[in-house]
Parts: structure tokens; sequence; C-alpha cells
């Protein structure tokens, strides 16, 4: 039976998320250009560590900063696709996603000479082409959705929800979906967000954040021992001096709990063989 196993994501938006917002005056740009300043301390944590890790990674911020794309994927860690330039995907219609995919593969691929295996929407967007489009760009597995918590599952194309009939589900593709939760995301619990009429007020200590993923990844290890956990960061986010010292706590607490790291594309791989 494998172990328990623990995927770390990193989502590395730079400035990408907050031109998506039309956030584009010097302070908030500032702060995804922290991003960038961030990814050599957490790169030289995974290396210390041995960790591999996958990175979901828009189109805007590889262009913008290819060198560190580049150190990403020479310390063999995992690029995915992260949309261009954190595009709501519910915005796009269906040749608008296309293009957008198309668009942010050719330019990892550009860099890394390999076209990814994986895919994480922008905010964990949808719409009802995406895994259609995926399929059809030769993804692999997608990590945006959330039907499960350490079960891995295919995606579902020609769900319906009508408002006055039950739920209809759709044809179960080969489409691995590696599930994620808002639970396990560093960046709604850590960062202060002022927008429009609203504000995510974050700052809370890393290691109250922390042990919420941990119980999490304890109760994986007690009652799914064969789970897969999927935790999203964001340099921007946890490359904070304090963050990083909790992070390094957490993964020490992993390990004392005995579970693995992996790199998303490998847990989608060992799922598609198990289920042929």
């Amino acid at each position: 039976m494998p172990a328990p196993t623990v995927c770390l994501t990193f989502d590395f938006d730079a400035m990408s998320l907050w031109i998506a917002r039309g956030m584009t005056t010097p302070g908030p740009l500032s702060r995804g250009e922290f991003g960038a300043h961030a990814v050599p301390r957490l790169l030289n944590l995974l290396r210390e560590r041995e960790i591999p890790a996958t990175w979901f990674v828009p189109g805007h911020t590889a262009e913008t900063y290819p060198d560190l794309v580049r150190a990403i994927d020479g310390d063999g860690h995992e690029l995915g696709l992260h949309g261009y330039a954190h595009e709501q995907v519910s915005t796009l219609d269906r040749d608008a996603e296309r293009a957008m995919l198309h668009r942010a593969a050719g330019v990892l691929e550009g860099i890394t000479g390999r076209r990814p295996a994986g895919n994480r929407t922008p905010s964990w967007d949808f719409t009802d082409a995406t895994v259609d489009l995926l399929l059809e760009l030769g993804v692999t597995y997608d990590s945006s959705l959330m039907g499960t918590d350490y079960s891995p599952y295919f995606a579902r194309t020609g769900d319906a929800a009508p408002a006055d009939a039950p739920y209809r589900f759709g044809t179960a593709t080969s489409l691995v979906e590696l599930p994620v939760s808002w639970t396990l995301d560093d960046y709604p619990a850590l960062e202060y967000l002022k927008a429009g009429g609203s504000v995510n007020p974050g700052l809370r200590r890393p290691d109250e954040v922390f042990a919420n993923f941990l119980d999490d990844v304890r109760y994986m290890v007690r009652e799914e021992p064969d789970g897969v956990c999927v935790i999203t960061f964001h340099p921007q986010v946890i490359g904070r001096g304090h963050r990083l010292l909790g992070l390094e706590r957490f993964i020490d607490a992993l390990r004392l709990l005995g579970v693995s790291f992996a790199r998303c594309d490998a847990v989608a791989a060992r799922y598609l063989e198990a289920n042929r």
C-alpha cells in the first residue's frame, strides 16, 4: 500500500494576480514582485529538505521571469499551467479559453522544452468547456476542483445543475482531478487584501494556520492512509520570513507523520496506472 502523500504546490502568480484584478498601480504590483524575490528562498528550502514540488505558473509570469522558471525546472520541480495572465476563465468564451491555454502552454514549453502535464485554473475558476479543452491540449491532470479531499478522481464533462430538478452528473473523462481546498491554501488565511467594498483580513499567525493544515493530514493518515493531500502556497504570501519559519516547522511535522512528498504529475500517473 502506498504511503500517504502530500503534494506541496506553489502558485507563482507574480504581478499577473494584480493585473487580473485591475490593480495596476505600483503598490499592488510590488506585492507581486515580492513573489519573484521569494522564489529562491523557497527553492533553497525545498532543496535542503529534498522535496519535489509542483509550481503552477501563469504564462505572463514565465515570460517576465524566465530565469526563475528555469531555476524551478532545473531543481527538478514540475511546472504546470495557471492561465496566461491569471484570467478568470468563467469570463472567457470557449474559443478565448482555448487560445489562452494554448498560449500559456506554449510559453512554458518554450522555456523548458516540455509541454506541461497539469493545470490549475486561476482562482480555481472553471467552465463547462475546461475539461474538454485540457484533454484537447493533452493535459493529464487538473488541480482546481473540490469534489473530494484526499481521493483523486476522474473529472467529468457534461454536468448540469437545473434549479427545478436533481443534479445531473456528466461523463467521467480520463483527466485526473487532484482536489484542492480553500482551507489548505495560504492566501485567504495569511494575506491582507482590500478590494472594492470587501476586506480579507488575513495576517493570521502561521503556526495557527499550519496547525489546521497538519490536522487535515493527520486525519488522512488515520482514515485514508493511501490518500493524497494537496496544499497550496503562493511565493508572495509564504515567502515572508516568519511564514517561512512556520513552513519549515510544518514540513518537519509532516515528516514525523511518515508521509511521502510527490509532484502532482507523479500522483496523477500513479492514479491512471491503478485505474486503467
